[in-house]
């Protein structure tokens, strides 16, 4: 049982994170500042797609650059 929930985890950690940590990070912090935002009578709309506007171009140039 615990070399499946070993599998499961690593499979987990890779299926979220995968090559770029600091992509899966912004994404946890756009969520958290929706959430937070969410409470509040502003519209949170916006803060999602402005995150993956300023993650997806990071992501690249990091992974173009590699090659």
């Amino acid at each position: 049982m615990t070399a499946r929930a070993r599998a499961f985890l690593t499979f987990s950690y890779d299926f979220v994170v995968g090559d770029d940590w600091r992509v899966a990070a912004g994404v946890v912090a756009a969520l958290a500042a929706t959430y937070a935002i969410s409470t509040t009578a502003a519209p949170a709309w916006w803060l999602l797609p402005t995150a993956v506007l300023l993650l997806l171009p990071l992501s690249l140039r990091r992974a173009t650059r590699r090659r």
